[in-house]
């Protein structure tokens, strides 16, 4: 590739580049995948002065029934996506460490969809609407650079779907063990006879069910999905739609003993109320860009907008005595907020940007983008109990009884950032940004009775990132770099909720969390050899770290803890041995500790006052969620000549995790023990006319059946902890493309 095209790519070519890619992995020591997060420049990973990865539809296909991010992701170091065995609650995904502390949902990481945040302005986000059969690849951002997504941003996962290049329809069957089944259609056409011109669509439907390997586990999926394109001389515009609908059942986590006696049974209460949840959501997004032909320097323009509406409900299992006990004073127990999660959310938002390019004397060329964003969310919260009837002798249990909580919640954030990249010097570069935001929220309490008072309250938090990155090219197969930045991350509306003193309002005393982080990179290619190596190492010291302060009875708070180190490596590579053999190797290390004792009232019931029995999380306390070590492997092998038959194995390991904060006295229920698991897997593509073909694919996870607990419920109150990974399970695949 050019020195003039290793800089920003035309969008279209960058897709041309991209969408080719899954087909060429013999070439995938020439054919450098671009990418675009890093906000607004398209590049290849190559040329990054930031750890970036990419994960191709071949490599999404290969994982499996493309349900699940955590299906490929393994390949990406320094990002874990754990897999929870339980569609109520969401995937466990945390980069670096970051978000590492979520119990539900995903914290501490920005998500995108198309340029579409899947992450609400406070930072709480979800992927389960991510159309992993449509995507053209999935970009993963960690270190320093993600800091310019704003707030939150320990690390970005960005979704892009493919482009509509040809027309055809496309039916998808799976099944697989444990009453996994799956049924998928699509078609897409351009609607123009010239090429890369005119409009396009696509529109598929898929529906997804399984029985799961646990009681109380059943889980069904309907997503739909429409993109709709249009393409001129100098403007893009794509317009999607989509529609979840998502019940699932929830068998909970298991207690130390309870897991090692039967990693694959399900608690009890999970039964008896039924614990469960439903999701819904639709949303719809536009991306408009336009392309400047005689402004000078000023080259492009993007705009993002975007509307959508999630409703969750969601039974737990609170004991009743918890919620209403009439042996005790009404006191304390009228502020708890019920068994019953109810809420309407709509959000929306806005994000623009311009961009210019310079060719500077001596073949160096220049960048500069900048922009603005509005995200803001407004929410109906609503809590119930979860039985009717007496406390003493309810009539039922696991429906929604009486109301205990009713509240409006608004979030809203505004933005600015600007970044620039100048190759000052032959090979040399430096790229500055800055991000800018304030972040505002405000809950107008509707139920207040008896000594539940007024829980109405707002606040907000400012802030400012910069990043800063040094850049050589030291061979045009070497590519040597150093960034830095400033990260913040604001406390979500659930942890802003409840205050540990049991007062009533917010939580004010919270203070957002910001981070330093340094990150030291190179990248190597060696295309005769069909090598590539991308290895980091980095250094994220955090001050006012976000914890939990009390978890019990379905209440969670939450407080400041502190100074903490983020340190670690990671390592990239990929071989490609001869045309018919390839590996990838993936590795991580991760040191996440406290560096200051701190006090928790953790698995005490709030308020947490002065008298309460706390612990002490000792400083050098791992942070609960992360695990040290991490390693994934593949091999893959197609026979010579024949691109339409592969056979790989993959390999999976894990050190231990810490359940909770309190982990130095090094007892076992405090860790989830270290594991590692193989696969095998096999494709075989046939031509069944011109236009016609059908794939077929066949997977074996865990293979040797191995028993381990695939995640953690991090400081779960009732020390149900554990959550297994599945047992052996297969999975075969058949997908028919039909042209027309």
């Amino acid at each position: 590739m050019s020195r003039r095209t290793r800089f920003p790519l035309n969008p279209l070519l960058a897709a041309a580049l991209c969408a080719t890619a899954p087909l060429l992995h013999a070439q995938e020591s020439t054919l450098e995948p671009v990418v675009v997060t890093g906000k607004g420049f398209e590049q290849r990973v190559f040329d990054t002065p930031y750890s970036t990865s990419v994960v191709d539809a071949a490599e999404l296909r290969n994982g499996g029934l493309m349900v699940n991010l955590s299906e490929a992701m393994a390949r990406v170091p320094g990002l874990t996506v754990a897999n929870r065995n339980n569609y109520a609650q969401d995937l466990q995904i945390s980069s670096r460490g970051y978000g590492a502390r979520a119990t539900f949902g995903v914290r501490g990481m920005r998500l995108y969809s198309d340029g579409i945040p899947a992450t609400m302005p406070d930072g709480q986000g979800q992927v389960s609407h991510f159309d992993l059969a449509g995507a053209q690849r999935v970009e993963v951002l960690r270190g320093p650079f993600s800091v310019l997504y704003g707030n939150s941003s320990g690390g970005v996962i960005a979704l892009f779907s493919a482009p509509i290049t040809e027309r055809y329809g496309q039916l998808d069957v799976d099944v697989g063990r444990y009453g996994t089944r799956q049924v998928r259609a699509t078609v897409q056409a351009p609607l123009s006879d010239t090429p890369g011109r005119g409009w396009d669509i696509r529109a598929s439907v898929s529906r997804f069910e399984t029985d799961g390997f646990r009681d109380q586990s059943e889980a069904e999926r309907t997503l739909a999905n429409v993109r709709l394109g249009w393409t001129g001389e100098r403007d893009s515009v794509v317009i999607a739609i989509n529609h979840l609908d998502q019940p699932s059942l929830d068998p909970l986590g298991l207690t130390y003993d309870d897991f090692r006696a039967d990693p694959y049974q399900t608690t009890q209460v999970a039964t008896d109320f039924n614990v469960r949840k439903q999701a819904e959501q639709d949303q719809i997004g536009v991306n408009w860009r336009h392309r400047f032909d005689q402004l000078g320097a000023l080259s492009e323009s993007a705009v993002t907008a975007y509307y959508g509406q999630r409703s969750v409900t969601q039974w737990q299992s609170i004991p009743i005595l918890t919620q209403r006990n009439p042996g005790l004073p009404a006191s304390v127990t009228e502020r708890q907020p019920g068994g019953v999660i109810d809420f309407d959310r709509d959000y929306m938002g806005l994000d623009g940007r311009l961009i210019w390019r310079w060719t500077l004397a001596g073949d160096r060329s220049a960048q500069f983008v900048a922009g603005a964003a509005y995200e803001r969310s407004t929410e109906d919260r609503r809590g119930y109990e979860n039985f009717l009837g007496d406390p003493l002798a309810p009539t039922a249990v696991g429906v929604t009884g009486l109301l205990r909580r009713d509240e409006k919640n608004e979030v809203d954030t505004r933005d600015v950032y600007a970044q620039g990249k100048l190759e000052f010097a032959k090979n040399w570069f430096a790229t500055l940004g800055v991000r800018s935001g304030k972040v505002d929220f405000s809950s107008d309490d509707h139920y207040i009775v008896g000594s539940n008072v007024d829980d109405s309250g707002s606040l907000d938090y400012s802030y400012t990132n910069p990043v800063v990155a040094l850049q050589w090219l030291a061979t045009p197969n070497l590519n040597l770099y150093v960034s830095g930045g400033r990260g913040f991350e604001s406390p979500t509306f659930n942890e802003l909720a409840y205050r540990p003193d049991g007062a009533s309002g917010f939580n004010s005393a919270l203070e957002a969390q910001t981070s330093k982080q340094l990150e030291l990179g190179a990248k190597w290619r060696a295309p005769e050899q069909g090598l590539s190596v991308d290895v980091a190492v980095f250094e994220s010291r955090t001050d006012d770290e976000l914890s939990v302060a009390t978890n019990s009875g379905g209440r969670s708070t939450f407080q400041n803890v502190g100074k903490t180190t983020r340190r670690g490596a990671e390592l990239a590579a990929g071989w490609q041995i001869d045309r018919a053999w390839r590996a990838a190797l993936a590795l991580t290390y991760l040191k996440a500790t406290y560096d200051n004792d701190f006090e928790t009232c953790y698995g005490v019931p709030p308020p947490c006052r002065p008298d309460s029995v706390k612990n002490v999380v000792q400083a050098g306390s791992r942070i609960a969620g992360t695990s040290p070590r991490s390693a994934y492997g593949e091999v893959a092998w197609r026979p010579a000549g024949r691109e339409s038959t592969e056979l790989a194995a993959e390999w999976r390991a894990q050190d231990r995790i810490a359940t909770n904060d309190l982990n130095a006295d090094g007892e076992a229920s405090d860790f989830a023990a270290g594991w590692s698991t193989f696969a095998l897997r096999a494709r075989q593509v046939y031509t069944l006319a011109p236009q016609s073909r059908l794939e077929l694919l066949a997977r074996v996870d865990n293979l040797f059946d191995r028993e381990y607990a695939g995640s953690v419920i991090v400081n779960e109150g009732n020390r149900r902890f554990f959550e297994p990974g599945s047992p052996r399970a297969w999975y075969l695949g058949l997908k028919w493309r039909q042209g027309f």
